[in-house]
């Protein structure tokens, strides 16, 4: 395994960087990359930022907001969090198992005294019932990352003002508000570890996962990023990650919105229909799949706005790719 350890604070920055040494290096085993940020959200791929942020609050506070190329929802994190990553080859996991890649942070927080953290749900990682990390996968070109978050000790109380979580997923969780839900992973840590810092939980977690007891027996593992790498990474960022138009967009009109939350996450249909047919639809959510959903709205637009008709079209399409864990049946239910 390789890793690196990235030391830009820039959330935009670490995720161009993920996303060029996923698609341009071959190291022919696995990659872990370490980072964290100054006060930032990050959207899904899928989400309508504008409706997932309170505008104002990230204003006035100097928050970044980008949106990564994964699914899943919006997370808030700040330099008391710890993100991490595993590239692979798509072949070697299947999309959307989030447990086999958790699995060996879980095993070190194990080891620092978190022990009952736990993979829970479809992508969370929890500590005594309570959230600390939320994961996202993406596959493309034969490789497949899952990323993650670790709260170590972010400001609790800036999540649930910078957000705008939907009631329906509250109530699905079964909780009052996201504050209760969410905890930071340091209280539970053992006593030696009570006064970690963000760095020092990072190299922490390095050894353990590597086995070793010092950094510097690993130093021949890291990757180190060239000058003209660095030139590419900068480009990335500046035409996805630092773009309004790939960050926000723009919603599309729509006379008809279908919103649904289910066990895999919340799946918001906007459909603008005229004469009858389909002139426009566009997918938002919380949901994951390794394909990109617009394909599926362009199977749907200029059809004709009827149930029967929809049900043909998602019979011949392969829903999964674009969005695990909804049925068929489930996903026509939903938009007629």
């Amino acid at each position: 395994m390789r890793y690196i350890a990235m030391k830009s604070h820039n959330i935009g920055e670490n995720l161009a960087t993920e996303q060029y040494l996923m698609n341009n290096k071959d190291f022919g085993e696995p990659l872990l990359l370490f980072y964290y940020e100054e006060p930032c959200i990050i959207v899904g791929r899928n989400q309508n930022t504008l409706e997932e942020i309170n505008q104002k609050y990230v204003d006035d506070h100097n928050i970044r907001v980008t949106r990564r190329l994964s699914g899943g929802g919006a997370v808030y994190q700040d330099l008391g969090n710890l993100c991490f990553s595993f590239v692979v080859d798509s072949n070697s996991e299947d999309f959307g198992d989030f447990k086999s890649f958790t699995k060996p942070i879980v095993d070190a927080l194990h080891e620092m005294g978190a022990t009952t953290a736990e993979v829970s749900g479809r992508n969370d990682i929890l500590v005594d019932g309570r959230k600390f990390s939320g994961n996202a996968m993406y596959t493309r070109n034969g490789k497949t990352f899952s990323h993650g978050t670790l709260m170590l000790d972010v400001d609790l109380d800036v999540v649930g003002k910078a957000l705008n979580v939907p009631e329906d997923k509250i109530k699905s969780k079964g909780i009052k508000s996201v504050r209760s839900r969410v905890t930071n992973l340091k209280p539970f840590l053992a006593p030696e570890y009570q006064d970690i810092t963000v760095p020092e939980f990072r190299d922490t977690l390095l050894k353990k996962l590597f086995n070793v007891d010092d950094l510097a027996e690993i130093k021949d593992q890291e990757v180190v990023i060239t000058p003209d790498e660095q030139v590419k990474i900068d480009q990335i960022y500046k035409d996805t990650y630092d773009n309004w138009d790939s960050v926000y967009g723009n919603s599309p009109e729509f006379t008809v919105k279908k919103r649904q939350h289910f066990d895999m996450g919340t799946v918001d249909a906007r459909i603008k229909v005229d004469d009858g047919k389909i002139e426009n639809i566009k997918f938002y959510g919380d949901f994951f799949g390794p394909g990109d959903v617009d394909a599926l709205a362009q199977a749907l637009n200029g059809q004709k706005y009827d149930r029967t008709v929809i049900k043909g079209i998602i019979d011949n399409i392969d829903t999964a790719q674009y969005i695990v864990g909804v049925s068929k049946e489930e996903l026509v239910d939903l938009l007629v």
